[in-house]
């Protein structure tokens, strides 16, 4: 029974099995990144991508199905390394932050909180448009912007600081024609 078991982890070598590992999560996280950016109309990129993907995978795939029945591990750390390929590519497109988005603010009309929050965004080069509404209990503004998803967590802290019980939703925008566009560069300078 033993001698099985250290015949199964023994059949390769530790450092193959990592390398099969770490080249399947690179394929992965390029594979799920490429997605993402087709998805958010980044097609060009996403060709490339996906040729340097599938580069990657013909080659993992067949050195990892090349007598797989001998060696089973292989199969076991290829499918370890497409897991956690999943996972870091979602996290690195989390962090590249490619497209834009639709951010609507809520906010209470009294003391003046709405006037100061939008004045606050467009002194920090935001476009912002406003819209009066009627909630449950009070009068209040909605605020709306359209930024680089880059933009998104300095300008929920722009808005947390002015107005810190404003709702705030989040959608991300497929196409936009015209309206204003704040650069990246610009926001990050001016929020401290």
């Amino acid at each position: 029974m033993w001698e099985i078991i250290v015949d199964f982890f023994t059949a390769e070598t530790w450092w193959m099995l990592i390398v099969i590992m770490v080249v399947k999560i690179v394929e992965v996280s390029l594979s799920t990144l490429r997605v993402i950016l087709i998805n958010k109309g980044f097609r060009k990129i996403g060709t490339i991508i996906a040729f340097i993907g599938i580069c990657i995978w013909i080659c993992i795939a067949a050195f990892v199905l090349n007598d797989l029945m001998a060696v089973p591990i292989r199969g076991i750390f290829y499918a370890i390394g497409f897991t956690i390929g999943v996972w870091i590519g979602s996290i690195v497109e989390e962090k590249l932050a490619f497209g834009t988005i639709f951010v609507q603010i809520i906010t209470a009309k009294e003391n003046g909180e709405d006037i100061t929050l939008v004045n606050e965004l467009r002194k920090n080069h935001y476009g912002a448009t406003t819209i009066n509404a009627h909630g449950k209990d009070a009068d209040k503004t909605v605020i709306m912007v359209i930024t680089h998803r880059k933009n998104t967590d300095l300008l929920i802290n722009l808005v947390n600081l002015n107005s810190p019980k404003s709702i705030i939703t989040t959608n991300e925008v497929k196409n936009m024609k015209g309206g204003f566009l704040t650069s990246y560069k610009d926001t990050r300078k001016l929020i401290k």
